[in-house]
């Protein structure tokens, strides 16, 4: 695959250049010739990227078919191969680092820093599962409990769920798959992954390395395979009741829906927010300003826990809003190509649109605009609204743009239960100077994880990762993904005794 583009410097076109594979999708052992193609464009100036293959319901049922015909297989597979298929897939993405941070940029329409951050954690979820193959275990446990009990031997072992789908959402192609298929080998389930129709090409080349690196390790290279396409091969994957278990990665919307679809299959949620970050009145302020727009405006404000919705104590209210517009105003606004852009135009002009709508909407309401608002050249400046009605989309949805709503209270307990007033829980944060503050905190928040004089979109790849309410249910991060695509199987044992036969 080549892709051409025009750098944001104006010099001459460069070219990059991936290691080639046959056209078409990975499915079971092979690639197979998809039904048809679409363009994937550079949401900055909407150039051509490339053209990706799409696929359609018999191709998702395909590799549904693959993926049980080698279930057995995968899941017999000894650790040893299971562990270096990944190491090697870390190595092989390692060595393509640059290309991948610009293959992200230019299919995502990230800035290039956040696609370095991508890939470093997509590296690094590859290496944990790796590693966690080693701690797939169960263990021994005393059944002499009760008197019914004595002389049996008791034990538990983990076993592969069986067939996973990965449905990946367009703005980390790369570490959302990852997070997905890494796991889902590691536990030796075979995974079909679904990357997000917009974003198909990073998670394409991951799934093509990775299963070169089990066709190198002896393994069926159809224990990983990828099936484009809209929500009806989504559907085809989804209710297939020869599935183990979904891990979806989108809106609460579509995750409700295929919570619904798939039942009685084990789902797995990874779903929006509207992350909160209070202000207490003994916090750093130049700290909690910087963590906002840090926090809000990363990935042009298109992550799941990003900062949205600022809660701050009324004792330093003014002090804090003067330091944040400061720094808002110095916020890089550009070409997603250049190192020191931070903010960039969103995935598309749709939802560009909404995202407008609703700072419209909200200003209508009484809201004050403090910095951004505008659209210019498709992109939307970084935006700080004050005093927005609790009712309004911008503050009681996910906005997934580059805007950060704030709101003033009296005191910590009103800020706590005013974080908790919102029907998402995946991550919230708190600026204080004390223990007693951040320990009610994490005692208050009803959210999946608490963050202390940190972002909330702080997330760290080896602890658990999810959210509570319409945020999600089960936890991503390797270990805890490979226990949910596990499952335990109980051992009970009587040992005989072999009768002893008497010498005449």
């Amino acid at each position: 695959m080549t892709t051409h583009v025009e750098p944001a410097s104006g010099e001459s076109a460069q070219v990059l250049e991936f290691h080639q594979f046959p056209t078409g999708l990975p499915i079971g052992d092979h690639w197979v010739a998809a039904p048809a193609a679409e363009d994937i464009r550079f949401p900055y100036d909407g150039t051509l990227v490339a053209r990706a293959p799409v696929g359609d319901t018999d191709l998702a049922r395909r590799a549904v078919d693959a993926a049980v015909a080698v279930r057995e297989q995968v899941g017999r597979l000894p650790s040893h191969t299971r562990r270096a298929a990944l190491l090697a897939t870390h190595e092989a993405i390692a060595a393509r680092r640059a290309d991948f941070e610009r293959l992200l940029v230019l299919e995502t329409g990230k800035p290039l820093v956040d696609c370095r951050v991508e890939v470093d954690r997509a590296l690094l979820t590859l290496l944990t599962a790796a590693e966690e193959v080693a701690r797939l275990h169960g263990e021994t446990v005393p059944l002499d409990l009760l008197p019914s009990g004595e002389g049996l031997l008791g034990f538990w072992t983990r076993k592969p769920i069986g067939v996973v789908v990965g449905i990946a959402g367009f703005n980390y192609p790369l570490l959302l798959a990852a997070h997905k298929v890494a796991p889902s080998l590691a536990a030796g389930c075979p995974v079909v992954v679904k990357p997000a129709p917009q974003t198909p090409l990073a998670t394409l080349w991951l799934v093509h390395l990775l299963r070169e690196a089990l066709r190198a390790a002896g393994a069926p290279p159809a224990a990983v395979q990828l099936v484009t396409g809209g929500p009806e091969v989504g559907v085809a994957l989804t209710t297939d009741r020869r599935i183990g278990a979904v891990s979806f990665t989108g809106s609460a919307a579509v995750g409700h829906r295929i919570a619904r679809d798939a039942a009685p299959t084990k789902v797995l949620l990874e779903l929006g927010s509207n992350a909160a970050l209070v202000v207490a009145a003994d916090a750093d302020l130049d700290a909690a300003a910087d963590a906002v727009v840090r926090g809000g405006y990363y990935a042009s404000g298109q992550a799941c826990i990003s900062v949205q919705r600022v809660i701050v104590v009324d004792a330093v209210r003014e002090e804090f809003m003067a330091r944040l517009a400061e720094r808002v105003a110095q916020v890089v606004v550009g070409d997603p190509r250049d190192p020191a852009t931070r903010v960039s135009a969103l995935i598309d002009k749709r939802s560009t649109e909404r995202v407008r709508g609703w700072l419209d909407e909200a200003v209508a309401a009484g809201a004050s605009l403090v910095a951004g608002g505008k659209v210019t050249d498709g992109v939307i400046e970084p935006t700080v609204l004050l005093d927005v009605d609790r009712a309004l989309p911008v503050w009681g949805e996910e906005v997934f743009g580059p805007v950060v709503a704030v709101r003033s209270v009296p005191d910590l307990e009103t800020a706590f239960d005013l974080v908790n007033d919102s029907r998402y829980g995946l991550h919230a944060s708190v600026y204080t100077s004390a223990l007693d503050t951040a320990f009610a905190a994490l005692d208050r928040l009803e959210v999946g994880g608490v963050v202390v004089n940190e972002v909330p979109g702080f997330r760290s790849d080896v602890m658990p990762y999810g959210g509570v309410k319409d945020s999600g249910a089960g936890r991503e991060g390797p270990r805890f993904a490979i226990e949910e695509l596990t499952v335990t199987r109980m051992a009970v044992i009587r040992p005989t005794t072999t009768p002893t036969t008497k010498k005449p």
